[in-house]
C-alpha cells in the first residue's frame, strides 16, 4: 500500500506530527490538514483519517461533505466513545472508526484492512462469495454486482462496509454469524481491534434498513439476518 496517499485531518500538531512520521515510516504517502476547511480543499488522496474534534467545523459535517464529493474511504479518529456518536459517523459515510487514545499498531492495521477491502471492491468483477444474481429477501433486494440495495422498491444508500456486512449476512439467511466470522470476512482475516466495531456497523445498518428486526442479535454469539415478521420470505431472482 505504499502508493496510497492518506489525508490526515487533525488539529493537534503533536499528535499529527507523530502520526505522519509513523505512517511515512510504514511507507505511506501522508498529507496533513489542521482544519475542516483545509480538508475540504484538499484533493488527490486515497484515504482520509478524520479527527472529529476540529477547531473550525464539526468533524461529522466534514465527514458528510467529504463523502458527497469523494468515494475515498474515511476512518474517523474520535474520543467520543458512546455508540451514538460512532453510529452517527458511520451513517454519515465513514467506513470505520478508531477511538482515542489508540495504539499506532491498531491504526496501521485498520488502514491496511480498509485499504485491502477497497482494492478488492474496485478490482473484483465477481463478488467474493460468487453470488452474482440479485437476491430478494422479503421486500429487500440485494444486488452484489452493482452494490445496490432496495427496500420496498426504494434504494437505500449504504457505505461500502455496511453493504459488505449485509451481503455477508445474506449469504445464509437465518444463520448466526459470530463477531469473529464477521470481522474475518467483512474486515480482515488478521483484524486487530475491538469486536465492538461490528456492533456499531450493525446499529447503523439497522437504521438504514428501517426496522431493527432485520438483523437479530444472538446474545453471546453474534448476529443473523432475517426478514421482519410479516415481511415475506426470501428467494433468488
Amino acid at each position: 500500500m505504499g502508493d496510497v496517499k492518506i489525508l490526515l485531518v487533525e488539529d493537534d500538531r503533536s499528535i499529527a506530527g507523530s502520526v505522519v512520521e509513523g505512517l511515512r515510516a510504514e511507507g505511506f504517502d501522508v498529507a496533513h490538514a489542521g482544519t475542516g476547511a483545509a480538508a475540504l480543499e484538499a484533493s488527490g488522496y486515497d484515504m482520509v483519517l478524520l479527527d472529529l474534534g476540529l477547531p473550525d467545523m464539526d468533524g461529522r459535517d466534514v465527514c458528510r461533505q467529504l463523502r458527497q464529493r469523494s468515494s475515498a474511504p474515511i476512518i474517523m479518529l474520535t474520543a467520543r466513545a458512546e455508540e451514538f456518536d460512532r453510529v452517527l459517523g458511520l451513517e454519515l459515510g465513514a467506513d470505520d472508526y478508531v477511538t482515542k487514545p489508540f495504539s499506532f499498531r491498531e491504526l496501521v492495521a485498520r488502514i491496511r484492512a480498509v485499504g485491502r477491502r477497497t482494492v478488492e471492491q474496485q478490482t473484483d468483477a465477481t463478488p467474493a462469495d460468487g453470488l452474482t444474481q440479485p437476491q430478494q429477501i422479503g421486500d429487500l433486494l440485494l444486488d452484489r454486482r452493482t452494490r445496490r440495495v432496495h427496500i420496498g422498491g426504494v434504494e437505500t444508500q449504504l457505505t461500502a462496509k455496511e453493504f459488505d456486512l449485509l451481503a455477508f449476512l445474506a449469504t445464509d439467511i437465518g444463520a448466526v454469524r459470530t463477531r469473529t466470522e464477521i470481522l474475518e470476512n467483512v474486515w480482515d482475516a488478521h483484524w486487530y481491534g475491538p469486536t465492538k466495531t461490528v456492533d456499531a456497523h450493525v446499529a447503523s445498518l439497522r437504521k438504514k434498513l428501517g426496522q431493527h428486526e432485520w438483523i437479530q442479535a444472538v446474545r453471546g454469539v453474534g448476529f443473523r439476518l432475517e426478514p421482519p415478521t410479516g415481511n415475506g420470505g426470501c428467494c433468488w431472482r
